[in-house]
């Protein structure tokens, strides 16, 4: 199977084949869900998937890093950032592919 990218219309069309919904409720669909995922990241909460992963909000203070082509010490401020942790059943199942 080739690397590929899954997009937001190919899950509306994965919803439309297997719920029978319209094509556009489909996609109405994804999009809440994405927006509501979007809504709760952006007020500070970590979004979990039930067997899928987690989707976690961490703050990081200020240090000092450097740039790597002059050497030069500059402070990188503090910033939020997300990372992804996937579940074990998720792990389990790409390891296994």
């Amino acid at each position: 199977m080739a690397a590929g990218t899954l997009t937001r219309a190919d899950i509306a069309a994965r919803i439309n084949q297997m719920v029978g919904l319209s094509r556009n409720e489909s996609a109405a669909i994804v999009e809440s869900i994405l927006s509501h995922m979007s809504d709760a990241l952006s007020d500070g909460q970590n979004v979990k998937i039930s067997g899928f992963g987690t989707f976690v909000l961490r703050d990081k203070a200020q240090r000092i890093g450097r740039n790597p082509k002059t050497g030069i010490e500059v402070p990188i401020l503090p910033r939020r950032v997300m990372t992804f942790r996937a579940s074990q059943a998720m792990r389990a199942r790409v390891a296994g592919s």
